[in-house]
């Protein structure tokens, strides 16, 4: 199912910050990450991914260094600062106030 770019583009943060909470990743490790975890939902794009963790590492809640992968390349890992993590959680539970505002909208009224 492919999903509105404006109604993405208001989660990208939120589930990047969720993803890099339980630990450390590559680019493309979120990207398949993503995928499995949506079930083929959600496929970020380089040119969408990207620029999202430059942002949130501007914010102060991405800390990045360069690591030897498994097959010896180098690989640029992304985790959460002290403030990623307050802001993952902040915007956690601000995503279930919201769906459930959402799907209370939504919901057909009782007759």
């Amino acid at each position: 199912m492919a999903f509105d770019r404006e109604l993405l583009k208001g989660s990208i943060a939120l589930l990047i910050l969720r993803l890099l909470s339980e630990r450390d990743m590559y680019g493309y490790e979120i990207i398949q990450e993503s995928v499995r975890r949506s079930k083929d939902a959600f496929e970020f794009k380089e040119g969408t991914l990207y620029p999202a963790l430059h942002q949130l590492h501007r914010r102060g809640y991405l800390r990045s260094e360069w690591r030897t992968g498994e097959t010896g390349k180098q690989r640029k890992y992304y985790g959460l600062t002290a403030a990623g993590r307050k802001a993952a959680r902040r915007s956690e539970q601000e995503w279930i106030s919201f769906t459930k505002v959402v799907n209370a909208m939504l919901s057909k009224a009782p007759s």
